[in-house]
């Protein structure tokens, strides 16, 4: 059973690490251009304002997953993987956002991942540090 919470430990250290940066990347190259010209339809954000609270979430959550790897304030993690399934299952499903074609499989893919995610990010907060003694 250690294995597996293990497993789902890392699985949920790796997707958040990873959609976090892909997302202050995406933002910051929206912040570099001429305007603000992202458009992210399932999110409930517009223009400058979607492009800032994208960036400033998405290095919020790098740093949570940051501090929850080392053992730090453990509970910003799980709070920060629970805002990006609500925010997944908000945004594509529950709000009147409409599928362009083939997108749906995108959309269940970030679904089931970041619902995946979740049983790591919660066992993270019970699992045990192993800290060096120095005598």
């Amino acid at each position: 059973m250690e294995f597996v919470k293990a497993l789902l430990r890392f699985f949920s250290y790796l997707f958040h690490g990873l959609l976090t940066v892909f997302l202050m990347a995406l933002s910051g190259l929206a912040m570099g251009s001429s305007g603000p010209n992202l458009n992210l339809g399932m999110l409930p954000w517009t223009g400058a304002t979607l492009v800032r609270v994208v960036f400033f979430g998405a290095l919020f959550g790098l740093i949570t997953v940051l501090l929850a790897i080392r053992g730090v304030l453990r509970f910003l993690f799980l709070l920060w993987s629970l805002a990006v399934a609500v925010l997944v299952v908000k945004g594509y499903w529950l709000s009147g956002y409409r599928f362009e074609a083939g997108e749906h499989k995108t959309a269940l893919w970030l679904l089931g991942a970041s619902l995946l995610a979740l049983p790591g990010a919660w066992f993270q907060m019970t699992r045990k540090l192993e800290r060096s003694r120095r005598r």
